[in-house]
């Protein structure tokens, strides 16, 4: 699974060699449903298609930029090894594709820029979670969400504890440290403060190290929590070797070398929802808190978020989940017009207002329906 870094994320926003062709899709990890995901989008990419013909593309043109992704319908190995979400970002001059551990709905957009929206859990951390699971034949990096766990290549990141540890006492030494059963059923006693365990402890901790500088190359843009996972023995010492700045407090223990995503996901999202709720929370109270009081700081108005978020006014965006707010925005004039749905010259104003305020440092939430005011699809606090 890819990572999808800030500085991808910033490109993905600034492009605007048009058409940008934005295309998301659930995937499926097994079963028969992995015979629908090609299916899926070779649906996606006839939309895709018609929509840049609608807008005055050549059909030739429009099919030679959609000649990669179209390579992919055949190639069962690629759909075998899927994530939860596709994500597929296209235009004249670049190609981009993330699998993620997010449930995408089917969405095809031909605009003059991509839409980032159902990235926004990923590009604000509302949602966004690592999990680095650690046994002792290998280590495993998730990237998680709400609703799922994906696991990430690492690449050149040291991943073998059986490198670090001498191999000819390579098993006594972990029997030795763990306490694990030897022969007969019966645990290896562990002793503390001897040469073994402080060379042992000082082996790991070297491992630990190294690890640290992998990790810090692929999650240099990250800001998202990091949970560890494995034996309790592992645990102070990662901490100690590893120096990733979110990581949790809390952490799982236990061994879970052949557990199933889901389990790890379950553990790992109690840990971290404190996390996300606390900043969430505070942007819904501060914005109910306004409305209340008739403060022109907050509003659930549109026309009023985008115009504000344009002009950089926006200091936190809360957006409806599964909503959409087909419209324009005129920057000559400064007018915001509303549509009744989708079509050609028109965009999600929802992403437009997202897209506006990350630019402008401010922050942005994915929340419930229920949790924003008379049923509003969006929500803003003003800067001023």
């Amino acid at each position: 699974m890819n990572v999808l870094s800030a500085e991808e994320i910033k490109g993905l926003m600034e492009a605007h060699d048009q058409p940008c062709v934005s295309i998301y899709m659930p995937t499926h990890r097994r079963g028969k449903e992995i015979d629908q995901d090609p299916i899926r989008l070779k649906n996606l990419l006839r939309l895709a298609e018609e929509r840049m013909v609608e807008q005055g593309m050549r059909s030739a043109d429009a099919a030679k930029l959609l000649e990669r992704p179209r390579k992919l319908l055949d190639n069962s190995h690629y759909w075998r090894h899927q994530s939860d979400g596709l994500a597929i970002f296209l235009s004249p001059d670049s190609y981009r594709e993330y699998r993620m551990p997010n449930r995408f709905d089917e969405l095809c957009t031909v605009t003059d820029r991509f839409h980032i929206k159902p990235l926004l859990s990923v590009i604000t951390s509302d949602g966004r979670y690592y999990l680095l699971e650690i046994s002792q034949n290998d280590i495993r990096l998730f990237r998680g969400s709400r609703d799922a766990l994906g696991e990430v290549d690492l690449e050149d990141v040291p991943t073998n504890l059986r490198d670090t540890l001498d191999p000819d006492n390579y098993r006594q030494q972990l029997q030795f440290y763990t306490g694990t059963p030897g022969r007969g059923g019966k645990r290896d006693a562990v002793y503390h403060g001897t040469a073994a365990e402080d060379e042992t402890k000082d082996r790991l901790l070297r491992w630990f190290q190294q690890l640290d500088k992998g990790l810090k190359e692929l999650l240099q843009d990250a800001d998202a929590p990091l949970v560890l996972a494995g034996v309790e023995y592992v645990h102070p010492i990662a901490r100690q070797g590893i120096k990733y700045p979110h990581l949790m407090e809390e952490g799982i223990t236990g061994n879970y070398d052949d557990a199933a995503p889901h389990v790890l996901h379950e553990k790992a999202w109690k840990i971290v929802l404190p996390w996300f709720q606390q900043s969430q929370n505070k942007a819904l109270e501060r914005l109910h808190e306004r409305l209340g009081a008739g403060s022109d700081q907050a509003s659930t108005d549109i026309e009023t978020i985008v115009k504000g978020a344009v002009h950089g006014r926006v200091d936190k965006l809360m957006l409806a989940d599964g909503r959409y707010c087909w419209g324009s925005y005129d920057p000559e004039s400064n007018e915001v017009k509303i549509h009744q749905r989708e079509q050609i010259g028109v965009e999600d104003l929802l992403d437009f207002a997202a897209m506006h305020t990350l630019s402008n440092k401010g922050e942005v939430f994915v929340v419930n329906s229920d949790q924003l005011p008379k049923g509003a699809a969006i929500g803003a606090v003003f800067r001023y």
